[in-house]
């Protein structure tokens, strides 16, 4: 008995020994839930996960808010492709690679599909009392066409002739400003956002020599306002066109 079980043990050993690296018989593999947040408007869309369309509320194309939770199974060196598509076109209009080790990088995913743009991002309208103004701001494809390397930008709200309304250190990419309020003045007059390098004086523009000054409309209320470049004349000028706030 002791010599059977001896050579047991010595060829489990040999066995083991060999060069040949072991690999578990089974992938690794953990759950994952990814949280949408979405806003879509007019476009309807559909979210696709590896080319399967999402079911929300018995639906697989979607408009307006979409909100759900997408609960599925990753595989350790495998990547879970979650895709949103223009329903009409089947154009893709973003996607995110979802692997086992960054998971927890989209546990929350937030979006805005608008005409001319989409945004990676959430907003909340802010409160805004009777007879003021509020502005908050995004520059989400900041250097697309100016070259700049800058991630943020410093913006200076003013009125026609030169009064400062507000003061915006820190306009990034990826989030909105927190929101500036003034009283509201005109129904006709636009106001003026000049931008320059953050933590410098109102001499430097971000980009280029010239004083960068974008018009922009402002409602009474709340204003969420999407700064963009853009190609005019051969030459990258800002615009902010987009208001957020319409569609919240």
């Amino acid at each position: 008995m002791n010599k059977f079980i001896a050579l047991l043990l010595f060829t489990l050993f040999i066995s083991c020994s060999d060069s040949t690296v072991m690999q578990p018989f089974d992938k690794s593999q953990k759950p994952a839930q990814v949280n949408i947040k979405g806003y879509s408007k007019p476009d309807v869309i559909q979210l696709r996960l590896n080319g399967i369309p999402v079911s929300i509320d018995g639906n697989t194309s979607y408009t307006n808010k979409i909100e759900t939770k997408i609960n599925f199974v990753l595989d350790e060196g495998e990547t879970d492709r979650l895709g949103i598509y223009n329903n009409e076109t089947g154009t893709e209009v973003a996607h995110y690679n979802i692997t086992y080790d960054n998971v927890n990088e989209y546990k929350t995913l937030n979006f805005f599909n608008l005409p001319g743009i989409f945004l990676k991002t959430s907003a909340v309208k802010p409160q805004v009392n009777l007879g003021k103004v509020g502005f908050e701001f995004i520059f989400p494809n900041l250097g697309e066409y100016s070259g700049t390397s800058l991630k943020e930008v410093k913006g200076i709200l003013k009125r026609e002739n030169g009064v400062v309304l507000a003061e915006f250190d820190n306009i990034g990419k990826d989030n909105f400003t927190a929101v500036k309020i003034y009283s509201y003045f005109s129904n006709t007059a636009p106001v003026y956002l000049e931008l320059y390098k953050p933590g410098t004086t109102t001499t430097t523009p971000y980009t280029g020599s010239e004083i960068i000054k974008v018009k922009i409309k402002q409602d009474m209320g709340a204003n969420l306002i999407v700064l963009q470049e853009k190609m005019e004349n051969g030459l990258p000028v800002v615009k902010g066109e987009i208001d957020v706030a319409d569609y919240l």
